[in-house]
C-alpha cells in the first residue's frame, strides 16, 4: 500500500459528473459534483450536451482537489468510471462533436432493432456480443447518427469521425486527442464487440456501416492509456484505470469471487454477478458481458438491467412535485402498512431484463379515492425492489448459483425502507457498505493497482466494510401476494402499445 497518495476518481454519471478523491485506504478525502441539463427533443428521445460533460467534469475535478487541500503532485492517477452506452461522435481535427451524444435511455432506435431482428441477427449478435438487440446499447446510435447527422456522413468519408462512449471522450479531451481508447467492460455494451475474441466485430460493424477507423483501440480496465493535461491541475497526471460504471461498482464492492453480486440502484438499477473466467449465456433476457480486464486476465459477469429506479423517485419530486426530497418518499412510506392496493410499473422507457420490452410504458394502477401520496411513495419504492427482484432471481436460474448476500450501493440505497424492503421480498441478506461510492472507489482501485498504490486484490478486498446488513422480516403468503400482484402490473405495461 502507498500511503500518502490519491486517486482522483471520475464519475460520470446520467444526471451529473462527479470526482471523488480517495487516499490509500479507501476513504474519501475530497469530492465535487455538478448536475448538467437533460436534453428531450421528444418522446422517448435523450441526449446530453457532450461539451457540458467535459465542463462539468472539469469543475468536478478541480472542486474535489480544492476540498481535500491538496495538489496534482499527490495524486497518483486519474481514473474514469461512465454512464454506459451513451454515445458522442465527433471530429477527430476539431474535437468538436457533431451532435449532441445519444443516452442510453433512447429509444430512437427501435425501428433499427426491429430491423435487425427482421433480418436474422439475434442468435448472432447474443452468441458475439453477449447483448441482446434493443436500442439501450450503442451500435444502434452510432447508425442512428450517420443516418440523420449530414457531417458525421462527411467526416467518416474523410476518416476524421470518431465515435466513443463517455470513458473514450473524456480521455480523449482530457489528453488533447493524444489517447483514443476504450476499456473491454464498455466496448462489450456496444453491440459491436466479440467478447470472446477481445475485438470489434466485422460482420457487425458492415451491418451497422460503421467504419473501423471511426472506434477506438480497446485496453485493458486497469492500464496506462495517457497523461491528463496540466492545464486541468496544474501538473500533468497518469489516467491508469477506466471501467463502466457497473462493472466499476462490481469492482468496488469487491465482488472478486465467482458467483460474488452486487445491486446498484441509480438512475436504474443494475445486479450483476461475477461468474468467473467464463462467459455464462443466458436463455431468459439477461446480458452476458464483461466485468473487467486486468493483468491480461477477463473476468465476465451475467447482469441483468432495469432502466429506471432513482428516475422514478426524481419523478415524484419534479413532475409529481409530491415530494421535495428523495428522504420525503422514504418518511411517507414509513406512514402506511401498504400501498393500499396501488402497485406501480416505472417503465418510463420501455422495460429491461428479464422482458425487454422497448415500448411498455410506466402503469399506475389499483388507485381508488382513498389513494394517498404515501401509498404513492411507498408503491415507487416498492417497484425499485420488484424489479430488482426479478433480475437477481433470474440470475440465480441462469448461473445455478443462490445469491446467499446481496451487496448494495447507489443513491437510493441510503433508503432503510427500500433495503429492508429488498431483503424481504428477495428472502436474501441485503449488505450496505460503509463506503457507497463504490462505482467511484471501484474504478479508483483499477487506476490504483495499475500505478502501485495498491499490490494486489487480497489488499483491495481489506478495505471494503460492511455498514448496515438488512435481513428477510416478511412471511411467505405476503411475498407471494405482492409478487404476484408485481408481476400483473408488468403484464398491463406491456400491454399498452399493443
Amino acid at each position: 500500500m502507498l500511503i500518502g497518495k490519491y486517486i482522483l476518481s471520475l464519475d460520470q454519471g446520467t444526471t451529473s459528473s462527479r470526482a471523488v478523491l480517495f487516499d490509500a485506504f479507501g476513504g474519501v478525502a475530497g469530492m465535487g459534483q455538478k448536475e448538467f441539463k437533460q436534453i428531450y427533443p421528444q418522446p422517448g428521445y435523450v441526449e446530453h450536451d457532450a461539451v457540458e460533460i467535459l465542463q462539468t467534469t472539469l469543475y468536478a475535478m478541480r472542486q474535489a482537489v480544492q476540498e481535500a487541500g491538496i495538489t496534482a503532485s499527490d495524486i497518483a492517477a486519474i481514473s474514469i468510471t461512465n454512464q454506459r452506452e451513451t454515445t458522442v461522435a465527433w471530429d477527430a481535427v476539431s474535437g468538436i462533436p457533431v451532435c449532441n451524444a445519444i443516452v442510453w435511455q433512447c429509444r430512437r432506435t427501435a425501428p433499427e432493432c426491429e430491423r435487425l431482428k427482421a433480418s436474422g441477427m439475434e442468435s448472432y449478435i447474443k452468441d458475439t456480443t453477449g447483448l441482446i438487440i434493443d436500442p439501450y446499447f450503442s451500435g444502434t446510435k452510432m447508425k442512428w447518427i450517420l443516418d440523420h447527422v449530414p457531417a458525421a456522413r462527411e467526416l467518416a468519408k474523410k476518416d476524421r469521425l470518431r465515435f466513443g462512449t463517455i470513458d473514450t471522450w473524456l480521455v480523449y479531451s482530457l489528453t488533447d486527442g493524444a489517447s483514443y481508447v476504450t476499456d473491454v467492460s464498455n466496448a462489450s455494451r456496444t453491440m459491436l464487440f466479440d467478447i470472446r475474441k477481445l475485438c470489434w466485430d466485422d460482420t457487425m460493424l458492415k451491418e451497422l456501416g460503421i467504419p473501423r477507423s471511426a472506434l477506438p483501440r480497446v485496453v485493458e480496465s486497469g492500464e496506462l492509456v495517457g497523461m491528463c493535461l496540466d492545464s486541468v491541475l496544474g501538473e500533468e497526471i497518469p489516467i491508469a484505470g477506466m471501467a463502466g460504471d457497473q462493472h466499476a461498482a462490481l469492482f468496488g464492492q469487491c465482488c472478486f469471487g465467482k458467483g460474488m453480486a452486487k445491486n446498484t440502484y441509480g438512475t436504474g438499477c443494475f445486479v450483476l454477478m461475477n461468474t468467473g473466467k467464463a462467459p455464462v449465456k443466458s436463455q431468459n433476457g439477461l446480458l452476458t458481458t464483461i466485468a473487467w480486464k486486468i493483468g491480461g486476465e477477463v473476468t465476465y459477469a451475467l447482469e441483468g438491467s432495469a432502466f429506471n429506479a432513482g428516475s422514478a423517485i426524481q419523478w415524484l419530486r419534479d413532475e409529481l412535485e409530491i415530494i421535495k426530497t428523495p428522504q420525503e418518499a422514504d418518511m411517507l412510506a414509513e406512514t402506511v402498512e401498504n400501498t393500499g392496493g396501488v402497485s406501480f410499473v416505472p417503465a418510463f422507457t420501455g422495460l429491461g431484463a428479464p422482458y425487454w420490452d422497448m415500448y411498455a410504458r410506466g402503469a399506475l394502477l389499483g388507485v381508488t379515492r382513498g389513494t394517498k401520496r404515501a401509498h404513492l411513495c411507498r408503491a415507487v419504492l416498492e417497484s425499485i425492489a420488484l424489479e430488482s427482484f426479478d433480475l437477481v432471481k433470474t440470475m440465480e436460474k441462469e448461473s445455478g448459483i443462490c445469491i446467499s448476500e446481496l451487496r448494495v450501493d447507489g443513491g437510493a440505497s441510503r433508503s432503510r425502507f427500500l433495503m429492508q424492503y429488498q431483503a424481504d421480498i428477495l428472502n436474501t441478506r441485503v449488505c450496505r457498505p460503509q463506503c457507497l461510492e463504490t462505482t467511484a472507489l471501484g474504478s479508483a482501485m483499477m487506476a490504483g493497482l495499475t500505478v502501485g498504490v495498491w499490490d494486489n486484490l487480497e489488499e483491495l478486498s481489506s478495505i471494503w466494510r460492511e455498514n448496515t446488513s438488512f435481513t428477510p422480516n416478511y412471511d411467505d403468503s405476503s411475498r407471494e401476494q405482492d409478487i404476484s400482484r408485481w408481476h400483473k402490473a408488468v403484464n398491463r405495461s406491456m400491454e399498452w402499445a399493443k
